[in-house]
């Protein structure tokens, strides 16, 4: 078995250590030991039930992605808008900028 370095992070040791589990899984599949568990779950994974879920929960995520940009955008624009309110407040000379002129 190829030595493989140790983990720096604990997400990084999570990865490894289902690497190992898949790796055995396959190992035990290939030589008829896999246990009624290990079968199942790999079945499962194959359903087409299954790749609708993962089908799902992607786009999901990009729905909450999407949701998040569009948040940002408009942080964005209101902050734009703040700005040119302040601008046409100090060019018509507004007690507001004279007021910031005396501070």
């Amino acid at each position: 078995m190829a030595k493989r370095k140790p983990p720096d992070t604990l997400e990084s040791q999570e990865n490894m250590m289902i690497a190992l589990a898949t790796d055995l899984a396959e190992k035990q599949l290939r030589e008829g030991t896999a246990s009624a568990q290990v079968i199942s779950h790999y079945l499962k994974l194959g359903s087409s039930r299954e790749r609708l879920e993962q089908e799902r929960l992607s786009r999901e995520n990009t729905l909450l992605e999407a949701r998040s940009d569009q948040m940002a955008s408009a942080r964005r624009i209101e902050d734009l808008y703040e700005k040119a309110l302040e601008s046409m407040r100090a060019y018509s000379g507004s007690e507001l900028a004279e007021e910031e002129e005396f501070d």
